[in-house]
C-alpha cells in the first residue's frame, strides 16, 4: 500500500504528482524546487540548493525520516558549470554516508530554477 506524503512547509506540487509517497518502508521523494515560505526563488545557485535541501529536509521529516534515511538522490542542474557550487552546500546536508547521487545537466528545469533534487529514503533496519 502507498501513502501521499504532504508538508506544509515544503512548495506545493505545481502538477499532479504528489511531494512524496512511501511504500514498504521506502520514501521516493518528488523534485524538489528552490522556492522559499514566500514563493520566492533564491539568486544564486548556492542559495537554491539550500533551499532545494531545506525543502527535501521538510517532506522527508513529515514522514519520519530525515537526510541520514537518504540513500540516493538525483540532482538536475541547468547548467554543469553550477556543479561546483551545487556540491558545496550538498556536501553540508549529507556528511556521514553520503547517499549514491547521479547529477545530470538539463535544458531547463520548472520555472526556470537552476537546480531540482529528488531522493529515495529508507528506514535502517
Amino acid at each position: 500500500m502507498k501513502k501521499a506524503i504532504k508538508s506544509a512547509k515544503a512548495p506545493k506540487a505545481i502538477g499532479p504528482y504528489n511531494q512524496a509517497v512511501l511504500c514498504k518502508g521506502i520514501l521516493f521523494v518528488s523534485g524538489q524546487l528552490p522556492i522559499n515560505q514566500n514563493s520566492e526563488i533564491p539568486l544564486t545557485v548556492a542559495q537554491q540548493t539550500e533551499q532545494v535541501l531545506k525543502n527535501l529536509g521538510h517532506v522527508l521529516d513529515e514522514a519520519g525520516y530525515g537526510y541520514d534515511d537518504v540513500v540516493k538522490t538525483t540532482c538536475y542542474l541547468s547548467d554543469m558549470d553550477d556543479f561546483k557550487e551545487m556540491n558545496q552546500v550538498y556536501g553540508n546536508y549529507f556528511k556521514e554516508v553520503p547517499p549514491a547521487r547521479a547529477t545530470v545537466a538539463v535544458r531547463t528545469l520548472p520555472l526556470e530554477v537552476l537546480v531540482e533534487i529528488e531522493c529515495i529514503a529508507i528506514k535502517p533496519i
